[in-house]
């Protein structure tokens, strides 16, 4: 570091209500959108059908299971800000891209909503990450990373089983 640059001054660890402002606000839009993802794994995981009942039960249930610890980092991390994280469904709808979905979808329809639900997930994130990363938040921006690793494995994984199973009919 260049010795004449000037050490900024900080507060709650190291940064500022200002230099947090935009990564509440982005992670404040995963919650709403993960909580929206959350509900909808617990409808998938109540009424899938099928030969594929099964698989897409404990898949669903792995994957609500880590949604939730997922929206309780994203929360906490908030609060380590000393901000508010969204909290109620009625923001959470307000908010989220992702939609509600009837439970009477077929295994197929379940598993490509997930998957496209995926990827808004992915690309709250990456918002998350570019606001963390414009303030040098290293905390946030690994936390996401590794959300973003798991979810893109979840994803090819989903991806490949949607896949071989269009062709085995």
């Amino acid at each position: 570091m260049d010795p004449n640059t000037k050490m900024k001054t900080h507060a709650k660890l190291g940064f500022s209500s200002m230099d947090t402002a935009d990564i509440v606000t982005t992670m404040n839009h995963l919650i709403a959108n993960y909580h929206v993802f959350y509900q909808k794994l617990r409808n998938y995981h109540w009424n899938v059908t099928g030969p594929d009942f099964f698989n897409l039960h404990e898949q669903f249930e792995l994957l609500y299971t880590e949604a939730v610890e997922n929206i309780d980092a994203i929360a906490e991390r908030i609060r380590v800000f000393g901000a508010v994280p969204m909290s109620t469904l009625k923001e959470y709808l307000e908010v989220s891209e992702i939609l509600e979905t009837p439970g009477s979808l077929s295994a197929m329809e379940m598993t490509r909503e997930v998957l496209k639900d995926m990827e808004t997930l992915d690309s709250f994130m990456l918002e998350v990450v570019d606001a963390a990363g414009s303030v040098g938040d290293a905390a946030t921006m690994d936390m996401m990373n590794t959300m973003v690793r798991a979810l893109e494995k979840e994803h090819w994984m989903l991806t490949v089983w949607l896949n071989e199973s269009k062709k085995a009919k």
